[in-house]
């Protein structure tokens, strides 16, 4: 049975990307770009209450924005961590002693995703420290923490697919990494963009009055920053069900979207791995 789960290539992923230099300034500079926010929020806070002191109760919204970033960096980072799995095997020329060993097609994509994924989920883990400050003045629930990582696991899963996808079936890794940060603009920027045309759309058709369409609703729903702030936030999430009149969680066709984007995308990276070989 372990030798069955046991996969070769992640074993060796991991061991080259977890000894070189970069990986370690990597999650240098990530928990900096961190604590560079966590310091300047508390710096412009304390200015605002005039006092020079921080207010316990806005330790949520450091906990909001500290998860919005974590999104906003999990989209920057997984796309030059996935992008180049395939086609720089390819450029190397590697690939094809790859492909001739015992390994399946599955083992090879699911090897080269999963160390990535491993990476990305140390440089969360690191940052958890981080939201102890968040905890210590209180106004969190540990439910909500984990709800959130749970969504970026999700996240990162669908992300790095993608990138394994785009690397698949590109032959340079530049035009992969292009293809794949452009997917990213996409879900993080123009579903945001559609969303608040479509709400100005509807409500100048229908004349003023407060609906908006189902295909409003699902540029929303597929939106990682709408849907942090809909986990974080129960007066967003009213304001959006009484604007659609869809009592359906962001989270629901948030979580269908992303886990069929995982699965196609990988479906299809295997079928073209080894498209040019002979079966048999």
């Amino acid at each position: 049975m372990m030798q069955k789960l046991y996969n070769p290539v992640l074993m060796k992923e991991l061991k080259l990307r977890f000894r070189f230099f970069k990986s370690i300034t990597g999650i240098m500079f990530y928990l900096g770009a961190m604590c560079v926010f966590v310091v300047g929020f508390f710096m412009i806070t304390t200015q605002f209450t005039g006092t020079g002191y921080f207010r316990p109760d806005q330790s949520y919204y450091l906990f909001i924005m500290l998860s919005v970033l974590q999104m906003a960096l999990v989209m920057f980072i997984t796309p030059g961590l996935t992008a180049g799995a395939i086609s720089s095997e390819r450029e190397k020329q590697t690939l094809n002693m790859l492909l001739m060993t015992t390994q399946s097609s599955w083992q090879i994509i699911l090897g080269k995703l999963m160390s990535s994924i491993a990476f990305l989920g140390l440089l969360l883990v690191a940052g958890l420290p981080l939201y102890s400050i968040v905890f210590l003045f209180g106004g969190v629930s540990p439910l909500q923490l984990i709800t959130i990582f749970f969504f970026y696991f999700i996240t990162m899963l669908a992300i790095g697919s993608i990138g394994i996808f785009f690397s698949t079936y590109t032959k340079r890794t530049i035009t992969s990494m292009i293809a794949t940060y452009g997917s990213m603009v996409f879900l993080g920027g123009f579903t945001a963009f559609f969303f608040f045309v479509g709400v100005i759309i509807d409500q100048t058709v229908i004349m003023g009055t407060t609906s908006l369409s189902p295909l409003t609703y699902f540029w929303a729903s597929i939106n990682p920053g709408a849907l942090v702030l809909s986990i974080l936030s129960g007066d967003m999430v009213e304001g959006l069900y009484d604007l659609v009149g869809i009592e359906v969680p962001l989270w629901i066709p948030y979580l269908i979207f992303y886990v069929a984007i995982t699965v196609i995308t990988l479906w299809l990276s295997v079928r073209k791995l080894r498209v040019n070989m002979k079966r048999g």
